[in-house]
């Protein structure tokens, strides 16, 4: 299943702050933990082993370390995009499809995503444009939640990664509450926490100098 959680900006304590984050979701991936910390981003993921077993552990980087991703679900197609980035000239260090999106970001930017088919949620951060970028798969299968808080970005494959990051306050979304009371189910983006949105089936989403 695996899952991911994190947030921009330059916190006290942030390494205890993202392990805190990834405890809450530990259910999603038993196997293995990894994070990633600089000045401006923390990402940290919980792995469960699927494709990959030896070499597939995250956050990923390409070569020079510059570009880094988190990502949840499964790429059907990652072989044949493989296979068309090696012949462009990029060169692979693993065997897991989430290596592929890297190269794939690289080559085709945000353009990627129309050339993918599988199920997914990720985030990739890039160091030199200082921008946060992801997307979530066409049909929403694998979850996607954020917010922004003071010009930074908190994000998790769960509500309650969010939920254990100091700057984000707990308070009700009274339209999220009316809405699942008439319909019995949420219609919009807007989650029972106020401020907290799940990223829409079929979207991505890039956050640069503390706009999404």
């Amino acid at each position: 299943m695996c899952g991911f959680c994190g947030f921009t900006g330059d916190i006290a304590d942030r390494e205890n702050v993202i392990i805190g984050m990834m405890n809450k979701i530990i259910h999603r991936g038993p196997d293995s933990a990894g994070t990633h910390s600089d000045e401006d981003v923390t990402m940290g993921f919980r792995r469960l082993s699927i494709i990959g077993l030896e070499d597939g552990s995250q956050p990923m980087y390409n070569e020079d370390g510059s570009i880094v991703i988190c990502f949840n679900g499964e790429i059907y197609n990652y072989q044949p995009i493989k296979e068309m980035l090696i012949e462009k000239g990029h060169v692979f260090k693993s065997h897991a499809d989430t290596e592929v999106l890297i190269h794939a970001y690289e080559e085709y930017g945000e353009d990627m995503l129309n050339k993918l088919r599988g199920m997914f949620a990720f985030v990739i951060w890039d160091s030199e444009k200082e921008t946060l970028f992801g997307a979530r798969d066409f049909f929403g299968i694998k979850p996607f939640y954020y917010t922004v808080v003071d010009g930074n970005i908190i994000y998790g494959s769960e509500i309650k990664s969010i939920l254990a990051h100091p700057a984000y306050k707990k308070e009700v979304n009274d339209v999220a509450l009316e809405n699942y009371l008439t319909f019995q189910y949420s219609v919009l983006p807007e989650t029972f926490f106020k401020g907290v949105y799940k990223l829409m089936p079929g979207h991505c989403f890039t956050f640069h100098n503390g706009e999404i």
